[in-house]
């Protein structure tokens, strides 16, 4: 499964819906460098197929509530928007969990599509049309100040998100909300088009993430090391052309490091829902 396609209008499809099929879309994307795909299990030894599988199922219904409370408060201020959709964001949690018993599988994905969905909704009931740009310039709208208030402020770093920050100034996928998704329109949604067959398409964006994105998560695996590893691997594969063997053996090289790249997968979910838009 690559790609995402749809007969109806844009205008007639959710967000939410693009936002689960997105999750889906990356999932079985295959083969997926240290993740979770549709061959194995990757540098995970508690995930799988079904698993993930489980978790979009629970996280789907919520999906629809951050719409509904973006159109629903329109009029408040997007700065205000973060606090008010935070008890959805907790519930969407739980109930991944509930569905993988304890496993995150998707708390990083739940938080940016969230917001994502959030936006959007808010932008519809405006009336404004849903664009790439719109979406995320409202996203970065909703959280301005974030890095501050949750990061820089931190004394006693308790999350694995705040000890990266307060160690390397890594500001993970908070950073990436509060810049309105910099590193996907900056590095992978420019260059979307240079594959024609959609499965290469949604690969050769994920070794672009990889290649760009200072995924926290190869960091708490790998430290630093793990991060360049990665990243120097993937822009190899980009500067000579790559082929679905060159992914296997990579995805054979970071299991044995146990390194995944799982912001960069996350982040590839967001890439698919907003080139579902116009610019």
């Amino acid at each position: 499964m690559a790609g995402i396609a749809y007969s109806e209008p844009l205008s007639a499809v959710c967000i939410a819906t693009l936002a689960a099929d997105a999750l889906r879309s990356e999932v079985w994307l295959t083969p997926k460098p240290g993740l979770v795909d549709s061959i194995n299990k990757g540098s995970h030894s508690d995930m799988d197929l079904p698993l993930f599988l489980r978790s979009i199922d629970a996280i789907t219904p919520w999906l629809y509530q951050f719409y509904a409370l973006g159109q629903q408060d329109f009029l408040q201020p997007a700065k205000a928007m973060l606090m008010r959709i935070r008890p959805t964001g907790i519930a969407c949690e739980q109930a991944m969990f509930g569905a993988t018993q304890g496993v995150n599988t998707h708390k990083g994905g739940i938080f940016s599509l969230g917001l994502l969905c959030t936006a959007a909704g808010r932008i519809s009931a405006h009336r404004h049309p849903l664009t790439r740009r719109g979406i995320c310039r409202e996203v970065a709208a909703m959280t301005q100040g974030l890095i501050e208030r949750e990061l820089q402020s931190c004394r006693q770093p308790l999350t694995a998100g705040e000890r990266l920050f307060v160690a390397h100034g890594m500001t993970g996928a908070r950073g990436e909300v509060q810049s309105g998704f910099l590193t996907l329109r900056r590095h992978v949604l420019p260059y979307w088009y240079q594959e024609n067959n959609p499965e290469r398409r949604s690969l050769n964006a994920l070794l672009r993430l990889m290649a760009y994105n200072p995924d926290t998560n190869l960091v708490s695996r790998g430290g630093l090391n793990g991060l360049h590893f990665v990243q120097d691997y993937a822009r190899r594969l980009l500067k000579k052309g790559w082929q679905k063997e060159d992914l296997q053996e990579m995805d054979r090289q970071l299991i044995a490091r146990h390194l995944s790249p799982g912001g960069s997968a996350d982040l590839l979910a967001i890439a698919n829902v907003l080139m579902a838009f116009p610019t």
